[in-house]
């Protein structure tokens, strides 16, 4: 199955369950990609020790799934694109819906 996750928080708990989740699936063999907007484009400033979410989101991406962030939010923040997270477009985050059997919100 193709699992499209659209991640819009940057709240700990919720963003490290959305990477549990899709680590979770990828496990169990299917694809997965995650479309960041709004401020989970932020989810790499997020530290805390209880929800570990940077070591939760270089387990995805090194699993092979794919991980996409909304330029417009990255902008809209003074961002910069980064290597775990390319700037994408709505254009990408519809091509995703479109792909995926599901879609999945946090």
């Amino acid at each position: 199955m193709k699992i499209g996750i659209v991640l819009e928080t940057k709240e700990h708990e919720k963003a490290w369950n959305a990477l549990r989740f899709a680590i979770t699936s990828l496990g169990k063999g299917h694809e997965v990609r995650i479309f960041l907007m709004g401020e989970g484009v932020e989810i790499e400033d997020i530290k805390d020790d209880k929800f570990d979410v940077t070591n939760k989101m270089h387990d995805f991406t090194e699993n092979g799934g794919k991980l996409l962030a909304c330029g417009t939010c990255i902008m809209s923040r003074h961002r910069e694109d980064t290597t775990t997270c390319p700037i994408s477009t709505m254009v990408d985050c519809v091509e995703m819906v479109e792909w995926a059997d599901k879609t999945v919100t946090f």
